[in-house]
C-alpha cells in the first residue's frame, strides 16, 4: 500500500511539473523572466539587424540612396535636351505631359472623376508644340481647340447613369494646369534660346528645386512649427526659411551670372518659393482628399511625374513674365 501510494504521489509530481520538475509546463524561473522580455528584446534585436543589414536612410519620408541618382539622371536628360536646339527640350515637354495627364487620370478616378486622357495627352502634345511654333497665340488657339477636344470627347461617351458635369469641370482644370502651364516653360525657352533661353529653362527648373532642398534639409533638421498641419504635416516653418535661403542663393547667382540685376535673381527666389510652396499644398491637399501619398510610381524615391512637376508648374507663368520682360530690356537696372 505505500509502495502504490508513494507511486501515485510521484506521478501526480510529476504531472504538476510537467515531467521535469520545473512546475507547470513554465520551465525554471529565468526562463520565464526571459519570456517575459522576449518582446521588447526582439523589437531591439530587429531593429538592430534592419540597420545593419545597411537599410537606405531616410529622411523625411525619402529614401535618399534611390531619390538622388534619380534626380541627377533627370537633370543630365535635361541639359541634354537643351544643348542645341529647343525642340528636343519641346518633346521632352510633350512627354512629361502626357505622362502627367495619364497619372492624374488614375488619381481623378479615385474620386469617381473620369477624365478623358487621351484627348487631353494629344491636345497637350499640340499645345506645347504650337507654343514651339508660334508663341503665345499658338498657345491660345491651342488650348482652346484641346478643351473642345475634351469636352466632346466626354459627351460622346456620356451615358444616364455617368453625367458628364463633374468629369468636364475636372477636364477643364486638367488642361489649363497640364499643358498650359507647361506651355510658359516652352515659351520661355524659345526665348532667344541660344543667348538666354536655354540658360532660363534651367533656372526655372533650379529655383523649385533649390526650394524642394532647402525646404528638405532645414524642415529635417531644425523643423519644429508646423506650417499647414491640416494640409501637409511634413511641412515647417523653419523648413520655409530654408527654402527662401537655398532659392534667392541659386536666383541671385544665376542671374548674376547671366549679367543681370541682382535684385531680380532675389525676387525670382522669392515667387519661386512661394508658387513651389502653394504648389506642393494644392496638391498635397488633392492627394489627401484621394486618399493617395503621391501621384503616381514613375520616379522612385520621387514618386510620379507630377509629383515632380508641380512646382515648376506653377512657377512658370510668373517666371515667364520677369525674365522674358528682362531679357526684352524691359527692366531698369
Amino acid at each position: 500500500m505505500r509502495s502504490s501510494a508513494s507511486g501515485e504521489s510521484a506521478a501526480r509530481t510529476a504531472a504538476a511539473t510537467g515531467g521535469d520538475g520545473h512546475g507547470p509546463e513554465q520551465g525554471p524561473p529565468q526562463a520565464a523572466a526571459a519570456s517575459d522580455l522576449a518582446p521588447a528584446t526582439l523589437t531591439k534585436r530587429t531593429r538592430s539587424s534592419a540597420r545593419s543589414a545597411g537599410e537606405p536612410a531616410k529622411k523625411g519620408g525619402r529614401d535618399l540612396k534611390v531619390a538622388v541618382p534619380v534626380a541627377l539622371g533627370l537633370l543630365v536628360l535635361l541639359a541634354a535636351a537643351v544643348c542645341f536646339s529647343p525642340w528636343p527640350f519641346v518633346a521632352l515637354v510633350a512627354v512629361a505631359v502626357c505622362l502627367a495627364s495619364w497619372e492624374l487620370s488614375r488619381a481623378l478616378a479615385r474620386g469617381a472623376i473620369d477624365l478623358p486622357v487621351v484627348p487631353l495627352a494629344l491636345g497637350g502634345v499640340g499645345m506645347v508644340v504650337a507654343a514651339g511654333a508660334s508663341g503665345p497665340p499658338g498657345v491660345v488657339v491651342g488650348f482652346g481647340i484641346t478643351v473642345a477636344l475634351v469636352m466632346a470627347w466626354r459627351l460622346v461617351d456620356a451615358g444616364p447613369d455617368r453625367p458628364p458635369a463633374k468629369d468636364l469641370y475636372a477636364a477643364f482644370f486638367a488642361v489649363l494646369y497640364l499643358p498650359g502651364l507647361a506651355s510658359f516653360v516652352v515659351l520661355l525657352a524659345f526665348e532667344d534660346f541660344i543667348h538666354y533661353g536655354r540658360w532660363l529653362v534651367l533656372l526655372l527648373v533650379a529655383l523649385p528645386a533649390a526650394s524642394d532642398t532647402g525646404g528638405f534639409f532645414a524642415g529635417s533638421y531644425l523643423g519644429k512649427h508646423k506650417l499647414a498641419p491640416s494640409v501637409s504635416p511634413k511641412k515647417t516653418w523653419e523648413g520655409l526659411a530654408g527654402s527662401l535661403v537655398l532659392a534667392m542663393v541659386v536666383g541671385a547667382v544665376a542671374i548674376w551670372l547671366l549679367h543681370g540685376p541682382l535684385w531680380l535673381g532675389l525676387a525670382l527666389g522669392v515667387v519661386g518659393v512661394g508658387t513651389a510652396t502653394l504648389g506642393d499644398l494644392a496638391v498635397s491637399l488633392l492627394k489627401r482628399d484621394l486618399g493617395m501619398k503621391d501621384m503616381g510610381s514613375l520616379l522612385p524615391g520621387h514618386g510620379g511625374v507630377l509629383d515632380r512637376v508641380d512646382s515648376i508648374l506653377l512657377t512658370a507663368p510668373l517666371a515667364y513674365l520677369l525674365l522674358t520682360w528682362w531679357v526684352r530690356g524691359g527692366l531698369v537696372w
